[in-house]
């Protein structure tokens, strides 16, 4: 699993206008990507570290403040370009084997303690942030 993990200032997505998920303040906007060897093993050690991941102020982590996070996923994170002008996406994990996996990712952060809203699995969604810093890591499992 990979996920890009921005420290912000407020993030919201939205899907046909509606707001799915917000976070006011500070606190994570996490885009995750699944490939065809991650397992809830792995989304669970992926929770675990966001949980506890030192990038906010005075290098604090969301279990330290208590701040929210925002997981959306993000098939492209296992796009190929290296080749060509067009991406691939052999890498990513279809539909069926990501979304259970990115659920897992928001279940397993639920259960440690966390304030978490999600976007919508596979729709076409609109990401507004505010990168903190700006901040912005990439963790993989």
């Amino acid at each position: 699993m990979r996920a890009v993990v921005q420290r912000v200032d407020g993030a919201r997505v939205e899907v046909a206008g509606e707001t799915t998920g917000e976070i006011v303040g500070e606190g994570l906007c996490v885009l995750v990507g699944v490939t065809h060897e991650d397992t809830p093993e792995k989304a669970a050690q992926l929770a675990r570290k966001l949980w506890s991941v030192r990038i906010l102020q005075g290098e604090k982590s969301c279990s330290d403040t208590g701040a929210p996070l925002l997981v959306i996923s993000q098939f492209t994170l296992y796009g190929d370009a290296r080749k060509g002008r067009r991406p691939t996406w052999n890498a990513a994990a279809p539909g069926p084997v990501a979304e259970p996996l990115v659920d897992e990712v928001v279940a397993r952060l639920r259960e440690l303690g966390a304030q978490v809203e999600t976007g919508r699995f596979g729709a076409d969604m609109k990401v507004s942030l505010t990168n903190d810093g700006p901040f912005t890591v990439l963790i993989e499992v």
